[in-house]
């Protein structure tokens, strides 16, 4: 069995509240649609956060549709297995289910019941039989589910007579994972004990950590070509950089298994990105003062430097409130293509940074999967003892109030206009 895997495409980012990055996706949906042409592998698995936020555009979502019936087109005897991940709205991708079954494409959004029962059988939902082997599509989850995680594990276990490999899908952190490159300023990431994973398959497909990796061999993580034996418990990476921490290689993974229990060869296809991060000064120095970064930018874009710059500046500089538009006004010349990341990098010491402030305890996916933000300050208020609940609740009523307000204005001025 051969897979194509990749993860966390995060499609229809703004980054830096300010760039798009439509043909950043692109230039690497090119180089997928080609791997896959070339690889003709049984399946190409994306393990979540295929969009960045839960409602994307319709722009965006005609873009995901226009991708992937391009790779459907290139290899239409793939199957395409795509899961939800904390980023993206697990409804949404569940609607499509159906419709996209017509082109050997699976959309699995919404995960299993929490109570289910063996009589249900509710396994074939997420279970993808190819004639190759099995694929167990699991979306985003909160929480451990390790009786039914272990419940789908055993059906493909009765029902594989033959001895086919088992791959299955997730999107979380494990315990043991390299979260380089994630700047967690607010909040965590919640680690799942590998065991809770249950056991029979033969490759674990994880998305949500967006450095290529395999679990147990971090000395391995540069080589393009490594074979371990089964079971194997990997993250494809994100397909581009999404940030500027992330100063590694991107990849997409090539998994071949023979049969189930057997060894796991895992290939790396180096990702060719439209534009790369740079942090200024290049030489492990540090800026000392406003005109010095401004003259370094100047430098680095002479001298044909574009993509995305990160300033490095010492604590003891003081920058003009302007410092950002200043910047601003160098990069605009050059078209998008020399892109700012607002947010300096300090070295040295900082008169009022001598002590870090306790940071919330909370999970990052808890916020960016939050609907009601009250209910998710009742749940952590208890970080928050001087918190005023009562205030709290009364200004979210206010604010919806306002937010009513302002809808029926709208639709009044509209309804005015057309009858003009």
């Amino acid at each position: 069995m051969k897979i194509l895997h990749t993860a966390d495409l995060h499609l229809g980012q703004i980054i830096y509240q300010n760039y798009e990055r439509n043909d950043e996706h692109d230039c690497f949906f090119s180089q997928l649609e080609r791997w896959c042409q070339e690889e003709q592998p049984d399946a190409l698995i994306v393990s979540g956060d295929v969009f960045d936020i839960q409602q994307p555009s319709a722009a965006v979502w005609k873009s995901f549709t226009d991708r992937f019936v391009r790779l459907h087109q290139a290899s239409p005897t793939m199957h395409l297995v795509i899961v939800a991940g904390n980023h993206d709205s697990a409804s949404r991708i569940q609607s499509n289910h159906e419709i996209w079954k017509l082109a050997n494409t699976h959309l699995i959004g919404t995960p299993p019941p929490a109570d289910f029962t063996s009589a249900d059988e509710w396994q074939k939902n997420f279970i993808i039989s190819l004639p190759n082997g099995y694929i167990i599509a699991l979306p985003y989850m909160t929480g451990e589910r390790t009786s039914m995680i272990q419940s789908l594990l055993d059906y493909v276990k009765a029902e594989n007579t033959e001895g086919k490999p088992v791959i299955m899908t997730g999107h979380l952190t494990v315990k043991g994972s390299d979260m380089t490159g994630h700047d967690f300023d607010i909040g965590h990431i919640r680690t799942q004990e590998i065991a809770s994973l249950g056991t029979g398959y033969d490759y674990l497909a994880l998305g949500h950590i967006h450095r290529p990796q395999t679990i147990g061999h971090r000395d391995d993580n540069q080589q393009t070509d490594v074979t371990y034996p089964a079971p194997v418990i990997r993250y494809a990476g994100s397909a581009l950089h999404v940030s500027s921490d992330e100063n590694y290689p991107h990849t997409v993974s090539v998994i071949e298994i023979k049969s189930h229990g057997g060894k796991v060869r895992i290939r790396q296809l180096r990702i060719n990105e439209l534009r790369h991060f740079y942090l200024l000064p290049a030489n492990e120095t540090a800026f000392a003062s406003a005109e010095e970064a401004l003259n370094g930018i100047k430098q680095f874009a002479e001298k044909g430097g574009r993509g995305y710059i990160r300033l490095q500046m010492d604590y003891a500089t003081s920058l003009p409130s302007d410092f950002n538009q200043m910047v601003y006004t160098i990069t605009d010349a050059y078209n998008g293509e020399l892109r700012y990341n607002p947010k300096i990098k300090w070295t040295g010491t900082s008169e009022n940074n001598t002590v870090e402030a306790t940071k919330p305890k909370f999970e990052v996916a808890e916020i960016q999967q939050m609907t009601n933000p009250v209910l998710f300050i009742e749940k952590n208020k208890q970080q928050y003892p001087e918190l005023d609940m009562d205030e709290v609740r009364q200004a979210f009523v206010e604010i919806e109030a306002e937010v009513k307000r302002m809808a029926e204005e709208s639709n009044a001025s509209r309804k005015k206009t057309i009858q003009n």
